[in-house]
């Protein structure tokens, strides 16, 4: 098969996972324009954690030497008894040989964005149209039809392939009339920034560390001059009450006892454990959170979508410019659905369902069987190309 004249992919989203599969078809020379329906690149709070193996699929490219000179590197990250102290610490080091980058990375999500943004402003083969949505998609033999609305005005865009990686609320796999199965947690999350230093209050402290409280939990996630912490209301007590001077204080006081802790944002939001039934439909294909949802305990869904935009990027550039057979962009779904499904989801799961637990005594038990991992320099190797997704990684690679 001959590849076509004058490649062109559309992407619905400028998040993350759009904006980098964008630069990874940018350098294939391929067209591509990018639909976002807001007016600029999100600032919102979002993502902070970059896995060991995500830096080192972006370094090629220099965005992982940008995100280092932003960003907080995180040797260690830990879970914690609180207020005794008491921890189990992951050192990533033992990822060394694994891994160019054996350790986690804390930058924002919106900077990111940004760095990715800025680098595809030297490829002119690379348009971001901003508030324009996703309406409608339409397919023939050779070719795909996005319809959109850009400030109340129609538009038709067309393409070889469109990429929905536009977010949980898709409109591109809606418009496909893709299922996206599974729950909604049960618990509302509040994310909230601080410049206060926990790590000159908390004896110990990792850049990145998930704690048991006595009534129940949170996390606090290091940025360059900032604290996120992560909050849960109180039995009986409602979200907006949380959300509240008063209450926030009052939980983060459970942290640093008789303080005010001055608050710069705060946000709530719901956790979603979902898996869409399918990754492609035709020349439709879906990435990031378009394609799946999961906790975000343990960092784990930024860095799947991007995944997904390196291993469908590699795909859609074979079909493009090499004259692959399309064929080939179903093992794009036999690679990464199965990885989303059995890796990311569960394990995100499994470390929400961690730290939920609130008998002291099963906290104890299960923080031994952590020490004991820590303690062993084959038990933690193990646990560690696990949760910094380098064996998801792999197990799609052999996956044909």
């Amino acid at each position: 098969m001959s590849p076509p004249r004058n490649p062109h992919v559309i992407i619905a989203g400028a998040g993350p996972v759009g904006l980098t599969l964008a630069l990874l078809l940018g350098v294939k020379d391929i067209s591509v324009t990018v639909l976002e329906a807001e007016d600029k690149i999100s600032e919102e709070l979002r993502a902070s954690t970059f896995h060991p193996p995500t830096l080192d699929m972006l370094a090629p490219y220099g965005i992982t030497d940008r995100m280092l000179e932003q960003g907080l590197v995180c040797p260690t990250w830990q879970i914690r008894l609180h207020p005794s102290g008491a921890r189990a610490v992951f050192d990533l080091s033992v990822l060394k040989g694994e891994t160019d980058h054996p350790y986690r990375l804390q930058c924002e999500q919106s900077k990111y964005a940004q760095i990715v943004f800025a680098a595809l402003a030297a490829f002119p083969n690379i348009e971001i149209v901003f508030s324009t949505a996703v309406a409608a998609i339409r397919q023939s033999a050779d070719a795909v039809e996005v319809e959109a609305t850009s400030h109340g005005e129609p538009h038709v865009f067309t393409a070889s392939y469109v990429i929905g990686a536009d977010g949980a609320r898709s409109a591109v796999r809606k418009a496909l009339g893709i299922e996206l199965s599974g729950d909604i947690y049960p618990e509302t999350t509040i994310l909230v920034t601080t410049l206060f230093p926990f790590h000159e209050q908390l004896e110990g402290l990792s850049n990145v560390t998930y704690c048991w409280k006595p009534d129940g939990t949170f996390s606090l996630l290091r940025l360059p001059g900032v604290w996120r912490t992560s909050l849960y209301a109180r039995d009986g007590q409602s979200v907006e009450e949380a959300l509240s001077d008063e209450g926030l204080q009052s939980l983060l006081r459970d942290i640093v006892p008789d303080r005010d802790i001055d608050v710069l944002e705060r946000r709530p939001y719901r956790i979603h454990r979902r898996l869409a039934a399918k990754y492609r439909e035709g020349r439709a294909l879906l990435a990031g959170d378009a394609a799946h949802l999961n906790s975000p305990s343990g960092g784990m869904g930024m860095n799947g979508g991007i995944h997904d935009a390196f291993n469908l990027a590699e795909k859609l550039a074979a079909v493009l410019c090499e004259g692959a057979d399309e064929a080939l962009l179903d093992r794009y779904e036999r690679q990464r659905r199965p990885v989303a499904e059995e890796e990311i989801i569960q394990q995100a799961h499994r470390n929400r369902t961690r730290m939920q637990e609130r008998d002291p005594a099963r906290r104890r038990e299960l923080l031994s069987d952590l020490q004991r991992t820590t303690d062993d320099l084959v038990k933690l190797k193990t646990y560690l190309l696990k949760t910094s997704m380098i064996e998801g990684l792999r197990r799609a690679a052999a996956t044909e």
